[in-house]
């Protein structure tokens, strides 16, 4: 990487306390490990649009698609006085060439997923977004986003540290080699990585990549962010995994003795099994890799997306 990653958080989940009772949000994760990686830019929507701490909690009342800010016990609405915020606030985002945002979960102004709106004769939808979370995702919504009370989930924690990493190779690629050239190179070390998430869209970002040069090159580049994007937003699973570990293994079949193949196989079908994490075969297949000098597999991201430090695909 040229510079680390620059994420945006809330700020509550860095220790601050901004919370309306006046406390935190505190995420050790994030502030003692990915943070060895990463350059946040923390907002708190509630306090920088001029609420005080601590304040009279807020909550969306109203229409799920477009409710209102409202203060829960004196029924004060703060809508307008948040959205003038934020037209602001999105504009200085802008500049920040954000790689995602970590959003506090469960808020009525950054919470992104089932928050709680209040409705007529006392209905209430667990089907809400905070309303800068849906600002934000609306103005950039090519940024992976996630909650952090979902980043304790380790699939989702990988998918959206793998979404954020790669997302940062690609704005180094806009930074320093915007060409044809460059986008071959990226796309050809990025290949297995695309694949463990979607076939299709694999096969058609090479398909993109091999007419490159019919097509004007801002456009070439956005249609395959736009895809590249869309890809990686799909979960990898372990049948799509397992997919691209035999795909590597063909790569060493003139190479392999009889027991390494024997010891690799039975590897895949113990990460199958759930017996082994996926960091098991992927470990011996590196092996391999430096072992029998593989240059194509010793660019592929997907045997190295993100730092080991992080300890992802460690899961079952």
């Amino acid at each position: 990487m040229l510079s680390p990653i620059k994420i945006g958080i809330s700020s509550c989940l860095l220790g601050k306390q901004v919370r309306y009772d006046g406390g935190h949000s505190h995420d050790r994760f994030l502030t003692q490990t990915l943070a060895l990686f990463t350059q946040y830019v923390p907002v708190c929507p509630e306090v920088e649009c001029g609420m005080p701490t601590p304040r009279e909690a807020v909550r969306l009342v109203g229409d799920s698609d477009n409710p209102r800010l409202v203060t829960q016990k004196t029924n004060i609405d703060k809508t307008h006085q948040m959205k003038t915020w934020m037209e602001k606030r999105l504009d200085e985002l802008s500049s920040e060439n954000l790689c995602g945002f970590i959003f506090r979960s469960k808020s009525p102004s950054s919470g992104l997923y089932r928050i709680r709106v209040y409705g007529d004769q006392g209905v209430v939808r667990k089907n809400g977004r905070g309303i800068f979370a849906r600002g934000f995702t609306d103005r950039f919504p090519r940024i992976p986003v996630e909650e952090a009370g979902r980043l304790h989930d380790p699939k989702l924690r990988e998918n959206f540290i793998e979404n954020i990493f790669t997302l940062k190779r690609w704005r180094d690629l806009l930074e320093t080699d915007k060409t044809l050239g460059g986008l071959v190179a990226f796309h050809t070390h990025n290949k297995l990585l695309i694949l463990s998430h979607n076939q299709d869209l694999y096969r058609k970002m090479g398909k993109l990549v091999a007419n490159g040069k019919a097509m004007d090159l801002d456009q070439l580049f956005d249609t395959y962010e736009e895809t590249l994007l869309k890809a990686l937003s799909l979960m990898t699973t372990l049948k799509k995994n397992i997919n691209v570990l035999q795909h590597i293994m063909g790569y060493f079949k003139k190479e392999l003795t009889p027991d390494e193949k024997k010891e690799l196989l039975t590897l895949f079908d113990q990460y199958r099994e759930g017996y082994v994490p996926l960091i098991v075969p992927i470990t011996l297949i590196r092996h391999y890799v430096l072992k029998y000098d593989q240059p194509w597999l010793k660019t592929q991201t997907y045997l190295n997306p993100h730092p080991f430090e992080l300890k992802l695909r460690n899961y079952f």
